[in-house]
């Protein structure tokens, strides 16, 4: 099976690149991220600084816990938005509200800006693999970017029923594993 990649896409330029990423880290008493569990935040930097190069519209979807698919303010993705945002060096809008909300928004988007979801496991029929879920977050995108190496394994909406309905690629960390898995195999 040969990996179709970001680097190999033509023209990234005012794409809505949705980027799904494993940012699945503690978060201290005061509710922020952890010192020692920001090393994932920093795994993620290079697919979204590629994708910022290239003038991409990024919108980042990810989850935190398991909230058993309700809201829960002490699982909100707005302290992981925070520290990615100091990591980069860049603002990254937080869309708190439902995702359908912002399609949008998404279209309006400046080329080569940045935009959160809220936690998406807040969705009820995340972990069902749901085509109405993954069809209805493919409107708020043009590609479809898989960089969560951690959760490769899961077939939730957001990871497996979206590829349905957007053109899918791996990002770096992703490209990165394969290879020293391959290289070990």
């Amino acid at each position: 099976m040969k990996l179709k990649t970001i680097d190999q896409i033509k023209n990234l330029a005012g794409q809505r690149v949705l980027l799904r990423l494993d940012l699945n880290v503690p978060l201290d008493d005061k509710g922020q991220v952890a010192k020692n569990g920001d090393w994932r935040l920093a795994r993620a930097i290079p697919t979204i600084k590629y994708l910022l190069k290239q003038k991409a519209k990024v919108i980042i979807i990810a989850h935190l816990g398991r909230p058993k698919g309700q809201p829960d303010p002490k699982l909100s993705l707005l302290p992981v938005a925070q520290a990615l945002s100091k990591k980069l060096a860049k603002d990254i809008e937080f869309w708190s509200d439902d995702f359908r909300d912002y399609e949008e928004d998404s279209q309006d988007m400046d080329k080569g800006s940045v935009a959160m979801l809220e936690n998406i496991r807040f969705e009820p029929r995340e972990k069902m693999n749901c085509k109405k879920l993954a069809k209805a977050l493919s409107k708020l995108g043009d590609i479809y970017v898989n960089d969560a190496f951690g959760n490769l394994h899961r077939s939730d909406s957001s990871m497996e029923a979206i590829t349905n309905y957007l053109p899918s690629y791996a990002g770096f960390l992703i490209k990165d594993e394969i290879k020293y898995l391959s290289e070990v195999i």
